[in-house]
């Protein structure tokens, strides 16, 4: 005890934070490096689960964009699709429908030929 008690008034004189050092030496003894050597291996199992979990994140994410680019290109089909259908449909009733004047016009037609046979 006598060392110790030496060893921390020699490191005590010069440096504060040397003070503190052998204040914790006193103290804690050899628990302290086995504390920090518990703090480093938490600290190291904290980093490697933040750098797992970015990379899960990382991945979620390029899967979503993904997802989403696929969704876009096929509502982009299906609007093109039934554009494309509804402007058939159109096509078709126009050709299917004739309007009052002509249908008027071919009627007087059809009753001028009826009359002079």
């Amino acid at each position: 005890m006598a060392k110790e008690n030496k060893a921390v008034e020699e490191t005590t004189t010069n440096d504060p934070s040397s003070k503190i050092e052998a204040i914790k030496n006193l103290i804690f003894g050899e628990n302290i490096a086995a504390y920090n050597s518990e703090f480093e291996k938490v600290k190291k199992d904290i980093a490697s689960k933040k750098k797992e979990l970015e990379d899960y994140i990382e991945d979620t994410r390029t899967a979503l964009n993904q997802a989403i680019d696929n969704l876009s290109t096929d509502i982009n089909i299906r609007i093109t699709e039934l554009e494309d259908n509804l402007a058939d449909k159109a096509d078709t009733l126009d050709a299917k429908k004739v309007d009052k004047k002509t249908l008027g016009d071919l009627l007087i037609s059809l009753g001028e030929k009826i009359s002079q046979k």
